[in-house]
């Protein structure tokens, strides 16, 4: 009598190639979702200043302010699953990732204080005050995020191109 062979499959072993655009776009997707997280959580939740979308009434605010909260608990929640993925592969690169966390917060911020504040007027940061201080701070600090973010991608692209 003969027993049928049986078929083994062995896990891939990980690899030990560095994968920099990877973990820069998980650092983007974790640093959209940290900003998003921020916004909504401090400016939204704990000083009442706007919601998400403050061109209707109170209930259409908080509905928004709870899609956009699912976006950015998305966002983070991808991001650290392709940060599992790239630890399992050996090829998480420390500098990328950081690169690309302060690249995606600056890029939302940027994105917010501009089109979302100021062309397509969903919100303001705050209402019935002088909005110039707060739209500096707000705008300034993205592009410091921003300017640190692609150094820092620059960086890793440069050491891994060695």
């Amino acid at each position: 009598m003969t027993t049928p062979s049986v078929s083994r499959t062995t896990p891939q072993q990980p690899r030990s190639r560095p994968l920099p655009a990877r973990s820069a776009w998980s650092g983007v997707l974790i640093g959209v979702g940290i900003a998003a997280f921020v916004d909504e959580t401090v400016f939204h939740q704990l000083l009442h200043w706007h919601h998400f979308y403050d061109r209707s009434t109170p209930g259409v605010g908080l509905v928004s302010d709870g899609l956009f909260h699912a976006f950015g608990w998305f966002a983070v929640v991808i991001g650290l699953f392709m940060v599992a993925d790239l630890r399992h592969r050996a090829g998480l690169v420390g500098r990328a990732q950081a690169g690309g966390i302060l690249t995606g917060t600056g890029a939302f911020q940027l994105y917010d204080g501009t089109v979302q504040h100021k062309l397509m007027k969903l919100h303001q940061i705050r209402y019935h005050v002088d909005l110039v201080p707060y739209d500096l701070t707000w705008n300034i600090l993205a592009v410091v995020f921003l300017a640190i973010g692609v150094t820092l991608l620059r960086a890793a692209r440069h050491i891994n191109s060695r």
